[in-house]
């Protein structure tokens, strides 16, 4: 097993990565200081892992809540829903919440640890790369609210997070690619050599070789918990993993939740934001055709939708929760494994990018 510790003080826990992880009852009952258990899972996650979870938890008292698959119920029916199931099991200030799934799960199950009676403790069990890499990592729980992505949450960090690589093997590939997305931007803002390492193992990566895909899992939690160790509440440093986001965050919107998965709406806003970067002379045409090249490589879009207008991206991207009163702020690629957050982009280069989706549809 892999550790990596997020150091945040009294608030320090373990990213444990490794195989069999989910059956590891003594490991996971170590982090749960009560006797009660309230699981947040998916119908699909449920069905696969949900009874195994409970023979691990064996001799703790178990509830579970079974919600509806997709980015779609990441809403305050979902977090209302949760707190009259903990209400009506007589959950009390002693029980841990457990998130059992992907990035949904893990986000709306985590709000519901931070607002329920003031705060519980929870755990993460990801079960989807992207949950693995990014998500279940660095305390932000958020619901979603119809006229922007994750506006309604707040920061809670877990006791510990558990990554099973095993679960990966019922991963959909679309899912697993989407999750690569975040693995390429960990590279893109943080590491070349991380970036260069991805180029040479796609195949590995997209066929789940054991020792490439925790390489990466683990590189990548290091990469955040250094990030957030500075910066919990993004107040700075912490902005730089967003990435990608502003622009994917846009799409989301516009496309309604759930149509384009996050990881792919990020891998877009990735190739959106080397444009703007080579637009303003940060980095080389090169460097942008190489991070959109490896986009492509690992099978993820790389132009966004034909009909998203230049004017609806820029109306989301303002009222994106990064934006300042001086307006849309951003994260652009000074160069591959490094970044900078900028808060003056001309809006005439800005909207360049951002009509240029046909000419990123082009083969390279």
């Amino acid at each position: 097993m892999e550790v990596v510790t997020l150091d945040l003080g009294k608030n320090s826990y373990s990213i444990n990565i490794g195989s069999g992880l989910l059956d590891n009852g003594p490991l996971i009952r170590n982090t749960i200081s009560g006797n009660k258990v309230f699981v947040v899972t998916s119908e699909t996650v449920a069905c696969l892992y949900l009874e195994r979870l409970e023979q691990a938890l064996g001799g703790l008292e178990v509830d579970a809540i079974r919600l509806p698959d997709g980015e779609q119920f990441k809403n305050l029916e979902t977090l209302e829903r949760i707190v009259g199931e903990l209400l009506a099991n007589k959950h009390n200030r002693g029980t841990t919440i457990v998130a059992l799934g992907g990035g949904v799960v893990g986000d709306v199950a985590g709000f519901a640890a931070a607002t329920y009676q003031r705060g519980v403790d929870f755990i993460q069990i990801p079960t989807t790369l992207l949950s693995q890499v990014d998500s279940s990592v660095g305390g932000k729980t958020a619901v979603n609210h119809r006229l922007g992505k994750n506006m309604i949450g707040a920061f809670h960090q877990p006791n510990a997070v558990y990554i099973d690589i095993d679960v990966l093997k019922t991963l959909p590939p679309r899912e697993l690619s989407a999750g690569l997305a975040e693995v390429i931007k960990h590279g893109i803002l943080a590491d070349v050599e991380l970036f260069d390492w991805l180029e040479i193992h796609v195949d590995e990566l997209l066929n789940l070789d054991e020792p490439a895909i925790t390489h990466v899992i683990k590189r990548s939690c290091e990469i955040k918990a250094n990030i957030v160790s500075i910066d919990e509440t993004e107040r700075g440093v912490r902005a730089l993993l967003n990435l990608g986001h502003t622009f994917g965050h846009a799409i989301e919107t516009n496309q309604g939740y759930g149509n384009w998965l996050h990881g792919e709406a990020v891998a877009t806003g990735l190739v959106l934001a080397a444009d703007l970067s080579m637009r303003t002379g940060r980095i080389s045409p090169d460097d942008a055709r190489r991070i959109r090249r490896l986009v492509e490589k690992f099978k993820l879009p790389v132009c966004p939708p034909p009909d998203m207008s230049a004017t609806q991206f820029a109306e989301l991207m303002k009222v994106d929760k990064k934006a300042t009163d001086a307006g849309i702020r951003l994260v652009l690629i000074e160069s591959i494994g490094r970044a900078v957050i900028v808060d003056d982009i001309e809006m005439s280069i800005l909207e360049v990018t951002l009509e240029s989706g046909d000419r990123l549809c082009e083969p390279i």
